[in-house]
């Protein structure tokens, strides 16, 4: 099994979206970063705000896309090419309206559900094969109020339930580097 050697988080850039459901996957990135004592750098060549590091004896690049959800493949496109990264060892962290508040999945493959920035990381990358570590944020009920909800921030038992989820993520961060995904797939599926 091959080991992650790109952590994506999704999200928009820029303040006013900084609480949005859209950006659970800066959120979570943020964390990881924030405990290892790692920061971000802009590069514009790689379209975002780019890390890398050294967790848990393997060397890694983190990247937070800053060109809006919807054209996050370019950002991930252009650090996987340059540094050689196979997509099935990218993990890219995001919001997920199937699943409910408090909940997170990790899944290889599959569809876009939906999803713009996924969908714009599949048409780069030319395949579904990623790593997707999925945060739960529900769903408004309506499809055609999907973009307001995740435009907006969680309400605050959401926002508790959320911050569980990541953190029970954030523990099977170890086994996601290291390449033991289906050991931290048991771990984070079985927690509740």
């Amino acid at each position: 099994m091959s080991e992650i050697k790109l952590i994506v988080g999704l999200g928009n850039p820029g303040k006013e979206y900084a609480a949005t459901r859209h950006n659970a996957g800066f959120w979570w990135v943020d964390e990881l970063t924030r405990s290892h004592n790692v920061s971000f750098k802009a590069d514009s060549k790689f379209h975002g705000l780019v890390a890398r590091a050294t967790l848990h004896g393997h060397e890694l690049h983190l990247l937070k896309p800053q060109t809006f959800m919807n054209i996050s493949g370019r950002a991930v496109g252009a650090v996987a090419q340059f540094y050689k990264i196979e997509p099935a060892q990218i993990l890219v962290v995001h919001d997920e309206l199937d699943l409910p508040p408090g909940s997170a999945k990790l899944k290889l493959g599959g569809g876009h559900g939906g999803h713009n920035g996924l969908k714009d990381i599949i048409a780069h990358l030319g395949t579904k094969d990623f790593w997707r570590l999925r945060v739960g944020i529900g769903h408004p009920g309506e499809r055609n109020e999907v973009s307001n909800y995740v435009l907006n921030a969680p309400r605050k038992e959401e926002q508790v339930l959320i911050d569980e989820a990541m953190q029970r993520a954030q523990e099977v961060a170890p086994l996601i580097i290291e390449g033991k995904l289906e050991a931290a797939m048991l771990k984070l599926h079985s927690a509740v």
